[in-house]
């Protein structure tokens, strides 16, 4: 599998991936999820694949070596909507030529892009293009795309990314969106690739590869851990209240679970209706008495 996020703000855009790739738990390996298509002052775009790792290998040799020779490409596309475009056009040509053989060994055509970046004389801007070639396009609402393993990174981005966040606080949300991904599932791995586009630059400003040895990732690692757990503790436990008005069930409707408990004598007797916690208090009076 793999993760992949993209940030759109008002000073650019941030792209982060992953490399693993796995093909079961013994044959693990790395492959870049991240491609970049630069010509310095007129264009920058960046590309990033996740799903079937031969399909989104496939869809990137028809955009750098296209069938139709007379087709747009990412390099004359005179806007992103059109860049966009390109790609859609892509996943369906390999569609076409690869699903019917997929099908026949029961693989599933899964396959998503993310596409940004910046074509002189236009705003920076952000696409996730699905397995169908559609696609849709990031806003002030909704500014950022994942694909892949994306459920255990989304809780820190919703909280913390708007559009005025400042370029290189999204580059962290982004950073510790990965980390908590890399904690939680096996399947997504170093190293990452980060790319940092500066609004109107129209070339590639910042890019690192991070692996183990990155001392500012493995701060964030220890710290975002640290923090986290320190404000846990920091956050009070449950104040536990009597209440009268805890539901109960009907005996007709209730499971066998909430059912009276049966006596020596055989007789099926009603439960107690106080509340659980006066439930628990008074059983252990009722035990302090026998003592």
């Amino acid at each position: 599998m793999t993760y992949c996020v993209a940030m759109s703000v008002d000073d650019g855009l941030v792209f982060l991936s992953d490399t693993r790739t796995n093909a079961g738990v013994d044959h693990i390996s790395t492959a870049r999820k991240m491609s970049v298509f630069e010509q310095p002052g007129e264009r920058m775009l960046v590309l990033l694949g996740a799903g079937n790792l031969s399909l989104t290998q496939a869809v990137l040799h028809e955009l750098t070596e296209p069938t139709d020779a007379a087709a747009a490409t990412l390099w004359n596309a005179p806007t992103m909507a059109d860049a966009a475009r390109v790609i859609g056009r892509a996943v369906r040509l390999v569609h076409q030529r690869e699903a019917e053989a997929l099908n026949e060994f029961g693989v599933d055509f899964n396959c998503s892009f993310i596409l940004g970046g910046q074509i002189a004389g236009n705003r920076p801007r952000l696409f996730m293009i699905y397995a169908a070639g559609n696609f849709i396009e990031a806003s002030a609402v909704n500014p950022y795309f994942q694909i892949g393993e994306a459920k255990y990174g989304k809780p820190i981005i919703d909280r913390v990314l708007t559009p005025s966040t400042p370029l290189d606080e999204a580059a962290k949300c982004a950073l510790v969106s990965m980390d908590s991904t890399l904690r939680s599932n096996l399947s997504v791995g170093l190293p990452l690739d980060l790319l940092v586009y500066q609004k109107d630059s129209l070339r590639v400003t910042r890019f690192v590869s991070i692996d183990h040895d990155n001392t500012y990732f493995e701060m964030i690692h220890r710290t975002w851990g640290e923090r986290l757990r320190q404000v846990f503790g920091e956050i009070p436990d449950p104040d536990w209240q009597d209440s009268p008005n805890v539901p109960v069930l009907q005996r007709e409707r209730a499971l066998v679970l909430h059912r009276g408990p049966v006596g020596a004598d055989g007789i099926e007797h009603e439960l107690n209706a106080m509340p659980a916690q006066t439930l628990a208090q008074s059983s252990e009076k009722g035990k302090s008495q026998r003592r």
